[in-house]
């Protein structure tokens, strides 16, 4: 285990050239993400599409926040396959995003930057099991 696992990152990261938001910013944007997008999920949902409407943003801000230095990706397919299991659903097929629709996956979390959850919403729309 990482000396700082389960931390709040302390360091500013970037990945392929993307910055994350920066460190100073973390405990006010992790407050934020409680108030958007957990405090309001509801208790249940009507049916698959519905529930991915409403995860996919929560999932394309969480990895767009990048909390933690390491496992972020891992720990938002497990938070949403939680919430997911919860209310009833399967998991989510996060196999689906291969090698070829990973660029589509990261250009979905890159477009949380400016709150367009759409392309997360399309890609979550396809990971029925």
């Amino acid at each position: 285990m990482y000396e700082f696992a389960g931390e709040l990152r302390q360091v500013n990261l970037s990945k392929g050239g993307f910055m994350f938001p920066a460190a100073k910013f973390l405990q006010s944007a992790v407050k934020e993400f409680e108030e958007v997008f957990l405090k309001s999920l509801p208790d249940s949902f009507e049916d698959y599409m519905h529930l991915a409407e409403r995860i996919a943003p929560l999932h394309a801000e969480l990895l767009f926040i990048h909390p933690f230095r390491e496992g972020n990706g891992r720990t938002a397919r497990l938070f949403v396959d939680l919430i997911a299991l919860k209310r009833g659903f399967k998991r989510f097929n996060f196999e689906k995003i291969d090698e070829k629709r990973m660029p589509d996956y990261i250009a979905a979390v890159q477009s949380a930057a400016e709150k367009n959850y759409e392309p997360m919403i399309t890609l979550f729309k396809s990971l029925k099991k």
